[in-house]
């Protein structure tokens, strides 16, 4: 059954941290919208740096229309809001990005990251209403962010601590048993990405296998299993 959009903000509601809020959208998001590729990036994750720079979905940063018009509004916006009928695809040559839309999330009064979507060839362009959408969404996200962020830190192991957020999130999705292939679609990066960051992970935690990483952090992962 389809996702009604108050399900998805019950969803958000429920997460009790950054890393459950980012896999409570995986699914939520896409079904929703219907889309083929969404992403949610946190500008002061130091993920950011661990990834190839054509890996970080160009809307995301300023260096187009649609990424301008979320930097300087904190509002959300689609290719077709700020450009001209066809004029994206100047900025994105990618088929599975033939349509694409982002908003903002935002704390204490800055922008500290963006919610991605894209729509592949063929698919039909996002309209008034997703647009609509957006911008309740990012208000439910902004305002979880602010409340996770604004609670005491809890301390953590030291296993977990030596990875990064974006790689906690590639464990937990190795732990439910997707492939890198699907890794990469549902954290929107390659699987040449998901292929390097695997074995930072085993080096970090000194292993060798997926099954021995997955065994070693089995205190995160059985949270979410």
């Amino acid at each position: 059954m389809e996702k009604s959009l108050q399900t998805v903000f019950q969803e958000i509601a429920s997460v009790s941290n950054e890393q459950e809020l980012r896999l409570a959208l995986i699914d939520t998001v896409a079904e929703y919208f219907g889309v083929q590729h969404w992403g949610i990036h946190l500008l002061d994750e130091p993920f950011l740096t661990d990834v190839d720079v054509q890996d970080v979905p160009g809307v995301c940063m300023e260096s187009n229309p649609v990424g301008r018009y979320v930097v300087e509004r904190h509002a959300p916006a689609h290719e077709q809001l700020v450009l001209p009928t066809g004029d994206w695809k100047h900025f994105c040559s990618r088929h599975d990005h033939e349509h694409v839309m982002s908003g903002p999330i935002v704390c204490d009064g800055r922008l500290v990251g963006t919610l991605n979507l894209a729509r592949a060839s063929g698919t039909p362009a996002f309209n008034v209403n997703d647009l609509a959408d957006m911008s309740a969404l990012c208000l439910h996200v902004s305002a979880k962010l602010a409340t996770l962020r604004a609670k005491p830190k809890t301390s953590v192991s030291p296993l977990v601590s030596r990875l990064t957020p974006r790689e906690l999130e590639i464990a937990e999705l190795v732990a439910r048993g997707l492939t890198n292939g699907e890794i990469g679609e549902k954290l929107w990066i390659t699987q040449n990405s998901v292929k390097q960051a695997l074995k930072r992970m085993f080096r970090k935690l000194e292993v060798s296998a997926r099954a021995e990483m997955v065994a070693k952090l089995q205190d995160m992962v059985s949270v979410i299993s």
